[in-house]
């Protein structure tokens, strides 16, 4: 049979349900809250993998760099000077030339017809010019016989005239003898200076088909002289002393006048050409020195030129070289360039951290004393070099940072090292 239990047994037993319940669930949210207040534990980093460097106080040197090529001061261009056709390549990119060393072997049948063509209509306007002398002297010569003979007659009116008045004087010759004698004189004198002044026109005008003549000649000659100058070209020469660094054509190929054919450039006088970032370039003054390493020497050298234009986010910088070229420096052979900026002379600096622009602040991690663990730090940057960064605020000579790219943990603001 049921037996009915006591009230107060089955109270007490759910206030010690309540009792026992309410203290695990203060007990969960008190471990909870403890938790949440909990640092995550410091992450293990190996420290052979790391870059670490110490803060210090002193000069520093501003420098910039980049690549680039040693490039030739002294280049030729050599260009078709006409029409023609590659007969022969003789010579080879790499090969020392003069001036007379003959490139390239081009024909051309219509240019050297040309000049024949034009060789033989100079020779005929030679003998034109030489028939119209004949000629023009020949006319001459029977215009100065006609004044002549004009002359002679006007002379010895003259006489009849004087000898006329003389014996008109004594009344031996009639007034209308003498008039007469006079009226021929005066004809006669008029024909003679009428005569002289043709003889004067023909003569000049003589002269001016000579000339005209001469121009025609000179035209022709300076057109036979560029005929045969262009049938010289075809024999294309270096024209300069150097080695042939490219050759553009091929045996066989049709070119055109201007076409580039080769280029010979002098390998004693080069240049550095830097490709500097376009966001380090502003620094860069002209007269600046320089380094240059060709991976067999270093070169000293200063800055040039700054070209005005940026290029695929660099600026082009020549570089004059100041010392002695290695036995391997050639035209276009890769090079590294270093060049100074500024000295600073006391100043805090550290080497340069992977991430951080000049004039930013970056976070770093430090080590902290025994070296052991690296905390993060923010670090506000000052002028920067190839190598070092100068130091405003947040560090201290003696400090030792992690220079390393540490992207990977900016979720951890302290680190284990291993």
């Amino acid at each position: 049979m049921d037996i009915q239990r006591k009230r107060s047994v089955i109270h007490s037993r759910r206030f010690r349900v309540i009792v026992i319940s309410s203290f695990g669930i203060a007990a969960v949210s008190l471990g909870a809250l403890g938790l949440s207040r909990l640092k995550p534990a410091a992450l293990g980093v190996e420290r052979a993998a790391l870059v670490i460097d110490s803060v210090k106080r002193g000069p520093m040197v501003r420098e910039v760099r980049g690549p680039g090529n040693l490039i030739a001061e002294d280049v030729r261009i050599i260009a078709a000077a006409t029409a023609g056709r590659v007969e022969r390549v003789l010579v080879h990119p790499g090969t020392p030339v003069i001036a007379g060393t003959v490139l390239v072997q081009l024909s051309n049948p219509e240019l050297e017809q040309s000049a024949v063509d034009a060789e033989y209509q100079l020779r005929a306007a030679e003998a034109d010019y030489k028939n119209l002398k004949v000629r023009l002297e020949s006319d001459r010569m029977t215009q100065r016989a006609g004044a002549a003979t004009v002359h002679a007659e006007y002379e010895e009116a003259k006489l009849q005239t004087d000898t006329d008045e003389a014996l008109a004087k004594e009344g031996l010759v009639p007034q209308l003898s003498l008039k007469l004698s006079r009226v021929k004189t005066e004809e006669l004198a008029n024909r003679n200076t009428i005569e002289e002044q043709r003889l004067d026109i023909t003569s000049r005008s003589a002269s001016a088909q000579l000339d005209s003549q001469q121009a025609r000649n000179s035209q022709l000659q300076a057109v036979l002289k560029l005929k045969r100058e262009q049938v010289q070209n075809m024999r294309v020469l270096a024209g300069t002393t150097g080695v042939l660094q490219q050759m553009q054509v091929e045996e066989g190929q049709q070119v055109a006048p201007g076409t580039n054919l080769a280029r010979v450039v002098e390998p004693q006088h080069l240049k550095a050409e830097l490709k500097i970032a376009e966001t380090q370039v502003k620094d860069v003054r002209l007269g600046q020195s320089a380094e240059i390493d060709t991976r067999n020497g270093l070169i000293p050298g200063h800055v040039s030129r700054i070209d005005p234009a940026a290029l695929q986010g660099t600026v082009t910088v020549d570089v004059a070289l100041d010392g002695q070229l290695p036995q391997s420096a050639r035209p276009d052979l890769n090079i590294d360039g270093t060049i100074e900026l500024e000295r600073l002379s006391d100043v805090i600096f550290m080497g340069h951290p992977a991430s951080g622009q000049e004039h930013s602040t970056v976070g770093i991690f430090k080590l902290e004393t025994g070296g052991n663990a690296a905390v993060r730090v923010q670090v506000k940057l000052g002028r920067t070099s190839v190598s070092a960064v100068e130091v405003i605020e947040g560090l201290q000579p003696g400090d030792q940072v992690i220079l390393s790219d540490t992207s990977q943990w900016d979720a951890y603001s302290r680190i284990q090292l291993k």
